[in-house]
């Protein structure tokens, strides 16, 4: 197995990196960007920077297309594949289809989709090892991605092609919003004279303790706080606050405090009467409930 890589961020700049590490012959880059081809190719020995994605189609028989997403098929379309070659894509979102061009060569296709978060190259290599890999794709590109996957340590899940978006949404959902609920809770905290970075610093070893015990506990015992706790008056004057002082956050705080009402009515520690005023108060005077009270309100 020889492999080459069209594009080359910072995903594709990981992979290359740590599969390479781990033996495998990792011979042939192209991107748009010169530099970043060639920035790639000095972390690997042997890998040879081409003019373009035909040329690593003619060297490599595993050819990563780590290019942005709305590009991916008009690459594939654009090589001459070979029967027997297997072609990746590492997007979230699309299914294989999108390598339907390599498919009419004979060429196999698979999808290896690296569940975690890139903020730079160094971070990206570093966290490659021991991510979660959704892998989809037609049986010769299954085996290639898994094998890949495992290479690097990684937990292997197993997608159809119509659970793609919904996977990237669970994605998104943890790890973009935590961003925007760090950068939320770190405005409150500047609305009393404390900085954004200094906020951010007092507040990650509480966001560090809570996926601690999300890992240690799991859901919903790690739940804490006054919605686990059945604190209505707490809650209340939540509200009041940010209706006085953030309404900007005021409909944030509502949608997550009716999830989180959920997550502690699963936990089995407030009563259902309690429950259905923090519900009320949640949903706001007049506003239809959000969710059915005999599915969010079970009897135990």
């Amino acid at each position: 197995m020889t492999i080459g890589f069209i594009g080359a961020g910072m995903t594709g700049t990981a992979l290359a990196t740590r599969l390479w590490q781990r033996g495998y012959p990792v011979v042939a880059v192209s991107s748009r960007s010169l530099s970043s081809a060639k920035r790639l190719a000095s972390f690997i020995s042997g890998c040879t920077v081409c003019d373009g994605p035909q040329q690593v189609a003619d060297i490599a028989s595993v050819v990563f297309i780590t290019t942005p997403d709305d590009v991916i098929t008009d690459i594939a379309a654009g090589i001459r594949w070979r029967p027997g070659q297997v072609a990746v894509h590492c997007s979230g979102v699309h299914s294989t289809d999108i390598l339907e061009p390599a498919g009419r060569y004979g060429a196999h296709a698979c999808c290896l989709h690296p569940l975690q978060t890139f903020a730079g190259i160094e971070e990206a290599i570093d966290n490659i090892p021991g991510s979660t890999f959704a892998i989809e794709g037609d049986e010769a590109g299954l085996a290639a991605a898994r094998e890949m996957a495992q290479a690097l340590d990684g937990n292997v899940i197993l997608l159809k092609a119509g659970d793609k978006v919904k996977y990237h949404i669970a994605a998104v959902t943890l790890s973009n919003y935590l961003v925007a609920l760090m950068k939320t809770s770190a405005d409150l905290w500047q609305s009393f004279g404390i900085p954004q970075d200094e906020a951010v610093t007092a507040l990650l070893p509480l966001l560090k303790g809570t996926v601690r015990n999300i890992e240690r506990v799991g859901i919903p015992g790690c739940l804490t706080g006054p919605i686990a706790r059945g604190d209505v008056e707490t809650v209340r004057k939540h509200m009041a606050a940010l209706e006085e002082g953030h309404p900007e956050n005021l409909d944030i705080y509502r949608v997550m405090g009716l999830k989180t009402l959920e997550i502690a009515r699963a936990k089995g520690r407030i009563s259902i009467e309690t429950a259905q005023e923090t519900r009320d108060l949640l949903n706001g005077p007049g506003e239809a409930p959000a969710h059915d009270p005999d599915y969010l309100f079970i009897r135990r």
